[in-house]
Formats: structure tokens, C-alpha cells, sequence
């Protein structure tokens, strides 16, 4: 199966560079795998569709704004995106233009020059290891921004620390949002438990792999990139309870499929348990856990279309994506969504 049998033309206008103003009035397409029907409606109908016994399973990641502007002491300006803390004065971080950043080379940032990081390290992925004479995530919490997609073209401003985060985030770690779990609001929540669907929470810290391009023509050459998880005993239990019951596990994005995938046994059942995963889920592969999937709208040729393609088929998939261009839905992070049931 080739890279290019997941590919689609998307005009740019289609592309959501800002959030709605209110979050579940996002569009939400209802595909139906059973009679192959396509509704559209609106996010905030998804109750309709949901029975009570039913589960769902959200990722519980926080973003980190970690997206910093810094100058070398010439003046050269330098983006650093902090990924992964080593330790808490030094954090790997990817930087453009990383080639400017040999190791020892000091940069200022551009919001506080008195803050200081030195290159420790240049790391086979092309990524940079900093250090700070003070802890970073405070620096971060302080003075980064939102790490929101380049395919938006802007910077970040102050209501992506807001809108570019679920609301129900918790775990701080995540270089990018869990993007379907954007459209649910408090009051959204609400209404679920109250029609006696439970809600458990999972963690995958997304990844900068997420960015990514798949860059091989047969996708059984792309190599995944890893993103750490966490399940802990309760959520399993939670999760396995409900199968058992007969009710439906329903996936809040491909970061909880990839969870919960990742961490089942070949009879369905879930296991608690933290690690790093690098599952590649595409056609062929047989889901074990999840009943349904919430998820929005993806890029041309990614792992994550390959994912929904699985869970669905290809060709169903595309027939979709296209739909939505027809009806002018709105693609990516801040985008409209899908519900696959």
C-alpha cells in the first residue's frame, strides 16, 4: 500500500487558522460504518448518538507552551520548540535554524534577554539539548507560547493558551493538543454523564513526530515515531467493565486509539501500565479495544489518515474527506470533526 493512496487535495481556504468561538459549534460529520450513511450536523449533537453504558475515553495531555524566540549574541534570531525535560535546567528542544546552534553557543530570549541558554548537546535527530542556570518550565509557563501547527502560518497569541488546550487538560507534556477533544466544552460533559455514558482518561503526550511526513512510498517502510503513555489501574478497569457489559469504547482522537491499542491483549482486555508506544495503525490492522472514534479532519498522506482509514476503509475515508471539501468544512487542529461509529 502506497504513501500516495491516502492523498487529497485540500484548498488552502479550507484550512482553520483560529477556533470557533464557541467550541462544540464546530461541524460534526456522522458516519455510520453498519449502513455506510453521512450525516452532518453539529458538534454539539454528539449526545444523540451515544447510548448509556457506553464509554468514553479521552487523552487528558496538557499542552506545554513551549515555543520560545531567542537571539544569538549577533543578533541572529533563533524559534526553539522545548520537547522533552532531561532534567530541570535542561530540556531538548527543537530549533530553527538549528545548523546557527553549535554546542556551547549561548542564546537570549527575546522576551527577556537576562534569561540564558547554553547548547549542551546536538542530538542525531538534528534536535538541540539546552541549559538554563534556573529551571526551565517555570521560564516556559512564563514566557512560551503555544506550539499551534505551522500550517496555520501565525503565532501564537494569548487566546491559544486557551483555546489550543482541552478542557480538560491536566498532565503537562504534550508538544501538540490531542485536537479532537477541542470541541467539547464543560457543559457538553454534562449532558454525556447525564444520559448515563461514563468518561474515563487516559495520557499520550503528543509527540513532535506528529508533525511528520510520511517521506516513503510504501507505508510499510515509515518508521513511527514514539509517544510516552500512561493507563492506570482504575481507567482499565473502567474500560475492560464496560466491554464486558456490552458497552461500546468510544475513542476521543487517534492519540486514545493508539493508547488503548497499544496497550490491549489479544482478547480486547486493556492493561495498566506507562511506557512509549509506536503503533502505525493502517488498513489491515484489527482494532481490539475501541467501538467508535471522534476525530477531525486530517493532512494528506499522514499516519493519521492512514489510522481512521483502518478503522473504517480507505476508500470510504476519501469518499468522506471529500464530502467535507464539497460542504466546505473547516480542516486541521482547530477544524471541524468526525464521528465514526
Amino acid at each position: 500500500m502506497k504513501t500516495s493512496d491516502f492523498s487529497f487535495d485540500l484548498p488552502d481556504e479550507l484550512i482553520a487558522h483560529r477556533p470557533l468561538d464557541r467550541r462544540d459549534s464546530s461541524r460534526l460529520m456522522h458516519l455510520n460504518r453498519a449502513d455506510g450513511s453521512l450525516t452532518h450536523r453539529i458538534f454539539s449533537d454528539l449526545p444523540e448518538f451515544l447510548n448509556p453504558g457506553d464509554r468514553i475515553v479521552f487523552n487528558n495531555t496538557r499542552v506545554i507552551p513551549g515555543r520560545l524566540y531567542a537571539l544569538k549574541e549577533n543578533g541572529v534570531k533563533i524559534e526553539l520548540l522545548f520537547v522533552k525535560e532531561i532534567s530541570p535546567t535542561e530540556w531538548n528542544a527543537i530549533a530553527k535554524p538549528a545548523k546557527r546552534l553549535k554546542e556551547g553557543t549561548v542564546v537570549f530570549l527575546e522576551k527577556d534577554t537576562t534569561v540564558a541558554f547554553t547548547v549542551s548537546a546536538s542530538c542525531e535527530d538534528g534536535s538541540r539539548n539546552l541549559t538554563c542556570d534556573q529551571p526551565i518550565t517555570p521560564i516556559l509557563e512564563r514566557l512560551g507560547e503555544m506550539p499551534i501547527p505551522p500550517y496555520m502560518e501565525r503565532r501564537a497569541d494569548e487566546s491559544d493558551n486557551k483555546t489550543y488546550q482541552t478542557v480538560y487538560a491536566e498532565k503537562r507534556g504534550a508538544v501538540a493538543a490531542p485536537t479532537a477533544g477541542l470541541h467539547f466544552t464543560e457543559e457538553l460533559l454534562e449532558r454525556i454523564r447525564a444520559k448515563g455514558v461514563d468518561i474515563s482518561f487516559v495520557t499520550l503526550h503528543v509527540g513532535i513526530g506528529t508533525f511528520r511526513p510520511v517521506k516513503v512510498d510504501n507505508i510499510h517502510d515509515h518508521l513511527m515515531h514514539s509517544e510516552e503513555f500512561e493507563i492506570d489501574a482504575t481507567t482499565a478497569a473502567e474500560i475492560n467493565a464496560t466491554k464486558v457489559a456490552g458497552g461500546r469504547v468510544i475513542a476521543v482522537g487517534t492519540t486514545v486509539v493508539r493508547t488503548l491499542e497499544s496497550s490491549s491483549r489479544e482478547d480486547g482486555t486493556v492493561m495498566a501500565g506507562r511506557g512509549a508506544t509506536e503503533i502505525f495503525i493502517f488498513p489491515g490492522y484489527t482494532f481490539k479495544v475501541i467501538d467508535s472514534l471522534i476525530t477531525n479532519f486530517h493532512l494528506s498522506e499522514s499516519t493519521l489518515m492512514m489510522l481512521v482509514s483502518a478503522f473504517y476503509n480507505r476508500e470510504s475515508i476519501l469518499s468522506a474527506y471529500q464530502t467535507a471539501i464539497d460542504e466546505r468544512y473547516r480542516f486541521f487542529s482547530y477544524g471541524d470533526s468526525m464521528f465514526i461509529e
